[in-house]
């Protein structure tokens, strides 16, 4: 025990180190933890040997990312992901996370079995591994260089659910494929209500626990507890979903989209949130560090010499696999400039779920050293060679982020939402009996004072920006198109208009809403 302890303190020690010191000069720390960790395997360091060996077990890899660390990497990034932003974005990350991850699997399959001349299912087990994203790297570097936040979204909620799809191409890729092929027709029908039953189970496991964690913060506002509660929910969510053989990370993905929307609104004060993203936000950070150290870790040990031949070929399969994937779903989805689809094609990075998947296998598994060899092969690549050219393509197409002045904006709106806030936070506590009327008054003339002059600023800069008008046009005329919506909802519920008034008020608006975002899309 002592001996596991202090290797597991050097592995955290480098993985810290390096993240550290690739946040200092401004580079993807994922992509160093890679370099690093290769250096590492291929270097003979005595101190590292016992770490060396235990890295080498599959078993212990896959353990590692896909129990432990997968679900804190899924939870942290759903449960801070604003479900508007999702709705907003949702045809292309569903043409994405659905079309796009078929088409992959289909293409890279086919491509494997008849280019790579692997057998059928090593074929279509390979591409269930490169059907999988990860957007660790890419969003990093987008956010050094301020890329738009709408690409952004589209990137991770693409990853967010296409890892969930993937792991299930793979179960039935690697377990029922062969059955399926003998069945025929009647194969692909077993096939599909297979994926239906495992992604749906997901979606009411994940969805049910996180609605009932949900209301437990409404019990509560106790912080530490609130954060045990989305330690359970996220773990619970993914063993529990595992276990009834449904898709885990489906289920940590809702599960965490429910409690961050909508456990936020009905139970989370805002010490709680904050308290909650920053305990996440350094959770996800020791496990990023882990997973990328341990991909370099266990990439040293793999045998290319006589290989080069079916990687190279592997890696081109899967570029043109991703390529017609993003190009092809997104091509009648308007509101997309094809600068960012070049993004997304060459941002669509391979990471630790494909290893930890390739290393699941069996040992008895039929072409399971050439999955494992293509496989990482392809992530190593991609890490690397997409990984530190995706910044060069970024500024070469000049898809750049809010310009000084829109960054200005931004803070003074930023700062107009957080004093007004912090006046509601007052009279609340006054309310409470928590502070003095003495004491409301002074602080109240303090954040009115501030209030005021943040709202001078923003009609200055509104009279110097008439172009901003069109976006404030577009955010009223949705929102009090919602606010319609709930008005006829509750006339429903309190039995003032019948079922079909209310469903034809219904279709009028979103009929509105469809009408709004494809014109403001059109116009951008």
């Amino acid at each position: 025990m002592h001996h596991s302890l202090n290797i597991a303190l050097v592995l955290l020690a480098v993985a810290v180190g390096v993240t550290a010191l690739a946040k200092k000069i401004k580079k993807p720390y994922p992509i160093a933890l890679v370099i690093v960790g290769g250096i590492i395997g291929l270097v003979p360091v005595p101190e590292l040997e016992p770490l060396k060996g235990i890295i080498q077990e599959g078993y212990t890899f896959q353990f590692i990312i896909i129990s432990l660390l997968l679900p804190t990497l899924l939870g942290e990034a759903s449960i801070k992901l604003p479900f508007s932003h999702l709705r907003d974005h949702a045809k292309p990350i569903i043409a994405l996370a659905l079309g796009g991850t078929f088409l992959t699997f289909i293409i890279v399959g086919a491509g494997s079995y008849y280019v790579l001349g692997l057998g059928l299912q090593t074929a279509f087990v390979f591409a269930a591994l490169m059907s999988a994203t990860d957007p660790v790297s890419v969003l990093s570097i987008f956010k050094s260089l301020g890329v738009n936040r709408k690409l952004s979204t589209i990137i991770e909620g693409e990853s967010l659910f296409n890892d969930g799809l993937a792991v299930v191409l793979f179960m039935i890729a690697s377990i029922y494929l062969p059955s399926y092929i003998e069945m025929g027709a009647g194969g692909f029908v077993s096939a599909l209500l297979m994926l239906l039953k495992v992604s749906i189970g997901g979606v009411l496991v994940g969805g049910g626990l996180g609605y009932i964690f949900s209301k437990f913060t409404s019990w509560y506002d106790d912080y530490p507890l609130e954060i045990l509660f989305s330690i359970l929910l996220f773990y619970g969510s993914f063993l529990i979903a595992e276990s009834i053989h449904v898709s885990g990370v489906i289920a940590v993905v809702v599960a965490g989209l429910t409690f961050g929307n909508y456990g936020a609104k009905i139970g989370m004060s805002p010490t709680t949130k904050i308290n909650i993203h920053s305990f996440w936000d350094v959770l996800a950070l020791f496990a990023n560090s882990l997973v990328f150290l341990l991909v370099g870790l266990e990439i040293a040990y793999i045998n290319i010499n006589d290989k080069w031949g079916l990687i190279i070929s592997s890696i081109l399969i899967v570029l043109i696999a991703r390529t017609i994937a993003v190009y092809g779903t997104l091509f009648t989805i308007k509101g997309i400039p094809t600068k960012w689809k070049h993004v997304l094609n060459w941002g669509g990075l391979k990471g630790s779920l494909s290893i930890a998947l390739a290393l699941s296998l069996p040992n008895d598994f039929p072409g399971r050293e050439d999955i494992i060899i293509l496989a990482f092969s392809v992530v190593f690549f991609s890490l690397l060679a997409q990984g530190m050219t995706i910044s060069a393509l970024i500024s070469r197409l000049k898809i750049k982020g809010s310009n000084k002045e829109k960054t200005e904006y931004e803070e003074v709106i930023t700062a107009v939402n957080r004093y007004d806030y912090a006046i509601q936070r007052l009279y609340q506590l006054k309310k409470e009996a928590i502070i003095s009327s003495i004491v409301f008054e002074k602080w109240k003339a303090l954040y009115v004072h501030k209030s005021e002059e943040s709202k001078k600023r923003l009609d200055e800069m509104y009279e110097q920006h008439p172009e901003w008008r069109k976006s404030q046009e577009y955010k009223a005329t949705i929102e009090t198109l919602y606010a319609e919506h709930e008005a006829v909802e509750n006339l429903l519920r309190k039995d003032m208009i019948s079922s079909q008034q209310a469903e034809e008020e219904v279709e009028r608006i979103l009929d509105k809403i469809e009408q709004q975002r494809t014109h403001y899309s059109e116009q951008e």
